[in-house]
Parts: structure tokens; sequence; C-alpha cells
């Protein structure tokens, strides 16, 4: 049954493609209406060129660039320049201070300071490079300075008068002393003696080692017990190193004038800190007198006294002068060395001979200069060496005497001392000295009194 359809079908199929094949190939179309051949036979009229407005070109001249002409052409922009210097970085740092306390050792402190012990000892060896640390006092302040993981950096040791040790701890330690420069300070006081001298420069806020000055500058002219009664006229005119408001020196007396009865006494000390002082009386020149030991304490005058290491009531043949061990002593006048040894109780001593006839010894020494021997010339003020307490002596001093044809005088009165010493400067230099010292005293006793006065006003 299915194969009968099958072969309808291609029957049919083949009865259709034989009608195509056979259709005639000219059939004729229908006529195209006119209007549509006139629409397709349209064509758009050609683009007419727009009219174009046209003007003569204008003449222009050739500029010709000259060889000295030069081109102008923009710079470039600068880089800017900054006037403020970048600061300098450091690394951060830690700061410590602090100051001895009484019966304190700088180990100590530096060990409140956080430093190790071999820090503190290679601090105290740096110190000890340009300071003496057995000179240290209570209330000498130190300052540490270390890193944030505890290294030192530096130490700085503030002693006595501003003077500073510091020490920089780097690659390589570096040590220095720092010492400030002072300004110097003139002071004057006009005032009247009360029971004593000394009583009177306290309550007139005079520093009142100015009594001991006196006392051995007149100490063999003028008798303060006998001859001071009250109201006597003193001027004095001194010197003082200040840093600020503080003094760092013992002040130096420059002049001073004591009128007793109808007699004038003054001294005057000259600029040259060499110590040695003129006395006059009454304008006339009494004698010069060069101080063996500078600002030293008079401990001990001529004449009978209890000794004070065997008790018994004794001559004492000089004069004594308390002060710190190795201090400096000078020459008093110029002369030639004489002796250089040891005498006894006098301990090391050095005498020097003043012409002929006078000779004057310095005992209980520690030590005398190097290459200083017997028939050197000194003149006064030269450095024969430095206290002591060798020989009989209950601590350190100089015990000063004046001989005479053997025979021990007082110091402190002493005329053939003042002849040779006064003999070294001519009477004109030593006048001159005087009246310029009243000139200078008189001139700032003014200031101070007009200050004085505007302050109260």
């Amino acid at each position: 049954m299915k194969l009968r359809y099958l072969a309808v079908g291609v029957a049919a199929a083949g009865v259709a493609v034989a009608l195509i094949m056979g259709l005639p190939t000219n059939w004729k179309m229908a006529p195209v209406p006119e209007a549509l051949v006139a629409v397709s036979d349209w064509q758009p009229a050609p683009l007419q060129s727009p009219a174009m407005r046209t003007q003569p070109l204008m003449p222009f001249e050739l500029t010709v660039v000259r060889s000295d002409t030069v081109a102008w052409a923009p710079e470039p922009p600068s880089r800017p320049v900054l006037d403020v210097a970048l600061p300098e970085t450091k690394p951060p740092m830690e700061m410590w201070s602090g100051s001895l306390s009484s019966g304190e050792t700088l180990d100590a402190l530096l060990s409140k300071a956080g430093l190790s012990a071999p820090d503190r000892a290679e601090v105290a060896l740096a110190l000890a490079a340009e300071y003496d640390l057995r000179k240290l006092k209570p209330g000498y302040g130190i300052e540490v300075e270390t890193s944030l993981s505890g290294s030192l950096r530096r130490v700085v040791l503030s002693v006595d008068a501003g003077v500073q040790i510091e020490a920089v701890f780097a690659d390589e330690i570096a040590i220095r002393k720092i010492v400030p420069e002072p300004d110097l300070v003139l002071r004057a006081a006009d005032t009247t003696v009360g029971t004593s001298i000394f009583a009177t420069l306290a309550s007139a806020d005079i520093p009142a080692q100015f009594a001991v000055d006196l006392a051995e500058m007149l100490g063999g002219t003028v008798d303060f017990r006998r001859d001071l009664k009250g109201g006597e006229r003193l001027q004095l005119m001194w010197r003082e190193d200040t840093l600020g408001d503080q003094v760092i020196r013992q002040p130096r007396l420059s002049f001073a004038a004591l009128a007793i009865d109808e007699t004038l006494y003054e001294i005057v000390w000259p600029d040259d800190k060499s110590g040695n002082a003129t006395i006059f009386v009454d304008g006339e020149l009494l004698r010069v007198f060069a101080q063996p030991v500078k600002g030293a304490r008079l401990s001990s005058v001529y004449g009978n006294r209890r000794h004070p290491v065997f008790g018994d009531v004794r001559m004492h043949t000089g004069v004594d002068f308390a002060a710190p061990q190795g201090t400096p002593v000078y020459a008093t006048a110029p002369g030639r060395i004489s002796f250089i040894g040891r005498r006894g109780g006098y301990g090391r001593v050095v005498e020097i001979a003043h012409g002929s006839d006078t000779m004057t010894r310095y005992a209980h020494l520690s030590s005398t200069p190097e290459g200083l021997s017997i028939g050197d010339r000194v003149a006064a003020g030269d450095m024969i060496g430095r206290v002591g307490a060798t020989g009989t002596a209950t601590g350190p001093n100089l015990h000063y005497e004046v001989r005479v044809d053997g025979r021990p005088t007082d110091p402190m009165s002493e005329e053939r001392l003042a002849e040779v010493a006064s003999a070294e400067g001519t009477n004109s230099d030593i006048v001159s000295r005087l009246e310029d010292s009243r000139a200078q005293f008189s001139g700032l006793l003014d200031t101070d009194v007009a200050t004085a006065t505007s302050e109260r006003l």
C-alpha cells in the first residue's frame, strides 16, 4: 500500500516538471503606464558651484633679522630656592640632672642617673682628666645625657666659679674645660666704723673678709683695739667677678681709706691681681707690701702667744696665713734665694736675702718650684713655693717671718722691706696710682648715690 502511494507521488512530480519546461518563452507582458515611465526617466539637475567673492592679495614686505637682534624665547621655569635651612635631626635623648649632697660620692650620684657600673667608671676617668675629683664639694651639679636605649652620650660637671667639665662619649671620648668669661663690676662704699671693722662691714653688706685685708696691711701701724674708738670714716672700693647676679670669685679690694683722729691711712691695690699693696699716710708713701698668700686669712700675729701644739706661752716670731694646701706663696720683696731646705719645726723653708741685713722666711711649705735654687734672683710677687703643713703645724698655713741682722721683727711694720719694694717703682708712678684711685672712687660713689636716690624716688 505504501509502495502505491509512493509511485503516485513520483508520477505527479514528473508531470509538473514537464509542464514547466514546456511553457512558451515569448509571452507578451501588459503595457506600462506612461506616468510610471516618465517618473522612471527623471534625474536631478546637476549642482551649480557657488559664486565666490574674490579680493586681490595684499603685498607684504620680507623682514630681515639682523645678526645683532636676539630673538625672544620664554625662559624655562626655575626651581624655587628655600632660604630656610632644614632643621638638623638628632636622635632623641634623655636628660638627667642632680647635685652632690653632703657625704655623697660621684659614683653614687651617677648611679641615681641610671648609669651602669662600667659607664660610671668611664665617666669618672674622663672627668678626672680635667678636674681633681678629690676637690668635689656638696652642691656641685652634674648633667647626664643618654640615648633612649640607655647608651651614654654626654656628662657635664659644674664646679666653682661657673666652670664646667664636659665629656662627650662617641667613637672617641672628648673632654674639655669650659671657663666662662665673667663681668667685672666695681663697687664702692662710704661708711662709719662702729664697734669693730668686722661688724661694720657685715652690717653694711660689705664683704667681711676685707677686715682681714685691712688688718694685714695696717696691723703694724694701727692698733685696731686701742686706736679705733668708733665713728671713724671708712671708704672702700672693690672688684667683683659676676655671672649674671652671682659673684663667682672672692671680691678683691682696690682702694681703702681709714681716717683715725687727724691721720688718713690709704691703701691702693694694683689691677694686675698681684696683691702688692701700696700704703700711704696723709698722702705720703709709707711702704709697699706684697702679700705672701693672696686671699688668705691672717690666723696668728707677731708676738707672745700660747703655742698651738706645745701649749705653753712663747714668742711667735712671724705671722701665719691660713690657706688651703697647695695655695701659691709669693715673695714679698725683691731679693736673692739664700736657703732652700728643711729647718726643724719650720719644715720645708725658702729664705730670701734683701740686701745685707734683712731676710724673709717662708715656712711649712709643701713644695717649691722646680729649678728654683740658691742664688736665684726673685722679684716681689714671684712664686717661691706652695702652702703646706710640714714641720710643727696644726694644719696647712704659711709662717711668714722677717729677720733684721738675725733678729725677728714684726713683718707688718718692717720699714726696710718697704724701702726695698718701693725701689721697684718711681715715686711719681706711686703717687699717680693714689690720685687715680681717689678719682675713681669718688666718681663711682657719686654714681651709686645717684642710682640709689632715683630708686628711692
